[in-house]
């Protein structure tokens, strides 16, 4: 962050916060965020055409995540809010000691929410290739409780229906019954939803399920860990009527992000920008 922004306290409380995502999924953790922190203005940007990073080799998930968060500093950002498991999963290390403005992932939210919420410490995840292979999810819950038994589950078509609009279909309840009906015999009493695209599709999860499993969102939780994160670093905008805006960018259809976005926003999305995220 250049020294002349770090020496004006009110300029840094004006900068807004950067949030990213490989598609449409981080909306999920942008709505939480703009409800616990309405006046915060906020730069969403969405990789759609790139996504889904589920898939991408490490070096590839890496790659992305810095041109997203250079994307994201080039509006000067006040911190930045990586809503995406694998980004999150594959490039943390990099990123945290690249630049100087807070970082919040998701993974260690959603970790903590399911070991507060777990009876018999029986937790299953469900992600994208890449972050269930890097078994990332299976450390931060172990750091919070070494007991808990841990459960991964890749399924890869998930994000691509959910970038269809496909969210509660008979075609995605059984494609979700052909991943998840085996976790049952694994008896576990919570799942984490491990990638933002997930809590789109909650509803047929549930219902696949049952009730007799809990499904934990970390969008919530991500939201609480940036309010703190802002509070910690004196960087909580303190004039709190003030509507705080919220500007959209993509790497692909500007038509499509807006339909879907306004789909499950309940809003309409009128100040979509389609970017060319290979400049940064």
């Amino acid at each position: 962050m250049p020294a002349a922004l770090q020496n004006n306290p009110d300029t840094l409380l004006k900068m807004p916060i950067g949030v990213f995502d490989s598609g449409l999924g981080g909306l999920t953790v942008l709505k939480e965020l703009s409800a616990l922190l309405p006046s915060e203005d906020i730069v969403y940007f969405g990789d759609s055409g790139r996504t889904p990073y589920g898939t991408k080799s490490k070096d590839t998930v890496i790659r992305y995540t810095l041109q997203d968060i250079n994307f994201l500093l080039s509006h000067n950002v006040k911190m930045i809010v990586i809503a995406c498991n694998t980004a999150s999963a594959c490039s943390l290390d990099t990123v945290s000691t690249k630049y100087n403005v807070p970082i919040v992932e998701v993974v260690g939210p959603g970790a903590r929410a399911a070991a507060r919420i777990t009876q018999n410490n029986r937790v299953a995840v469900i992600g994208t290739s890449a972050t269930i292979n890097s078994r990332v999810y299976e450390k931060a819950l172990r750091n919070v409780r070494d007991n808990i038994s841990y459960i991964g589950k890749a399924c890869p078509m998930f994000v691509p229906l959910v970038e269809e609009g496909w969210w509660d279909n008979k075609v995605t309840e059984d494609i979700i019954r052909l991943y998840l009906d085996d976790l049952k015999c694994c008896f576990p009493d919570t799942l984490i939803l491990g990638c933002t695209h997930y809590p789109l599709l909650q509803n047929t999860i549930a219902k696949v399920l049952g009730s007799e499993i809990s499904l934990v969102n970390s969008a919530a939780s991500v939201a609480i860990e940036v309010k703190d994160t802002l509070l910690k670093n004196n960087l909580l905008r303190s004039d709190t009527e003030k509507k705080g805006k919220i500007s959209y960018y993509t790497s692909d259809s500007v038509e499509k992000f807006a339909a879907l976005g306004s789909m499950f926003l309940g809003k309409e999305l009128d100040n979509v920008t389609k970017i060319d995220i290979d400049a940064y």
